[in-house]
């Protein structure tokens, strides 16, 4: 039974401004998938495929930046310092392009994807399993990974281009792409199969 100090202390509380109001679930003001109408200049058809180009883009990169981390935290064998510490470096880059390709995504009046499972719905990078792989194993999927990434980027810069989204086009082509094919070059000529040391010599 609620007592007549608990009434007047709930109502005091009701009425400071500064209560945060907890457990909210607002209504949804914009559906993944649907665009609000920006006025820049472009057809809506042309900004919603380049929406979803952009969106499979953010899927993808987070996914190898989760496989980037993984594969971080799990390597093993005499080139652990330094592929420890690349695969890091090149994590952190990918985490840059996300922001890009996902703030750009926004721009056009689209929702970004953004939730590990929603991604994990969406992405074409194949799933590694939970356990640790071997030094070439991991490197190889993560070349694959990129190799995904560097055509989806290129069917992006070719759709940007027809749709005459020079903006999108810019942030593929300028800031996306080099880093990808940067990165492919790095970690592939770790698959090299070479001796560490020439027996010749």
């Amino acid at each position: 039974m609620t007592t007549k100090a608990q009434q007047t202390s709930k109502q005091a509380i009701q009425t400071i401004e500064a209560q945060p109001k907890f457990k909210q679930r607002p209504h949804v003001i914009q559906k993944f998938g649907e665009l609000h109408s920006m006025p820049i200049g472009l057809p809506e058809e042309a900004i919603k495929k380049n929406v979803e180009c952009l969106n499979q883009l953010v899927a993808d990169s987070v996914t190898l930046y989760f496989l980037y981390k993984k594969h971080h935290w799990q390597m093993v064998g005499p080139t652990f310092y330094q592929l420890h510490l690349l695969l890091d470096k090149h994590a952190e880059q990918i985490e840059e392009t996300i922001d890009l390709l996902a703030e750009r995504v926004q721009q056009l009046g689209g929702v970004s994807i953004a939730m590990p499972n929603d991604v994990a719905e969406m992405t074409r990078i194949e799933r590694p399993p939970k356990d640790a792989e071997g030094v070439l194993t991991m490197l190889s999927r993560i070349v694959e990974a990129h190799a995904t990434i560097i055509k989806g980027l290129r069917e992006g810069i070719e759709l940007s281009e027809r749709t005459h989204d020079s903006t999108t086009n810019d942030v593929l082509s300028s800031d996306v792409l080099p880093m990808h094919e940067l990165q492919l070059w790095f970690v592939s000529e770790h698959l090299v199969d070479i001796p560490i040391t020439d027996a010749k010599a």
